[in-house]
């Protein structure tokens, strides 16, 4: 099913790359996997991950709180995946329309180039500036629990 690639927000694409040393198989489990997000996310991420399939990203703290949702719109494992991103019903970071996070993984030998562009959002929203300031922190934890098996620490960077 083909997507809209018209922009629908008013603020520049976000886009954040990372380099991680580990292969490309384990950068994409690190994505969909719920054992691996739960680490570096405190949330887990899912889904059937089929095109047009609906996706959760939910806490892990027992609450079972859906944080995140969304559509699949494109999946090519391990290289890339396309998902719309919601705040649930009733959450003030809420936007008009959904925006949409596109991950493209990149082998480079035994490591990985990861890229996420955020886009269509709305500038000066509650989600952009979320988005803004999240990303790094979420990639950088990605990372650090793939190349040493345990997560930064939470205390620390929030």
């Amino acid at each position: 099913m083909p997507y809209d690639d018209k922009p629908k927000g008013d603020a520049p694409d976000f886009v954040y790359t990372i380099y991680i040393a580990a292969n490309i198989d384990m950068v994409w489990d690190g994505l969909i996997n719920k054992s691996v997000t739960e680490k570096y996310w405190g949330r887990h991420n899912k889904s059937d991950w089929n095109v047009g399939s609906k996706w959760e990203h939910i806490r892990t703290d027992g609450s079972d709180i859906i944080d995140i949702h969304g559509e699949v719109l494109e999946i090519k494992a391990p290289e890339k995946l396309v998902v719309t991103w919601n705040a649930p019903d009733g959450n003030k970071a809420q936007e008009l329309a959904p925006s949409r996070v596109n991950y493209e993984l990149l082998a480079l030998g035994p490591d990985t180039k990861i890229t996420v562009t955020h886009s269509q959002l709305n500038k000066d929203s509650l989600m952009h500036n979320g988005v803004t300031q999240g990303w790094q922190a979420v990639m950088s934890n990605l990372k650090t629990v793939l190349e040493t098996g345990k997560p930064l620490s939470s205390e620390e960077w929030g």
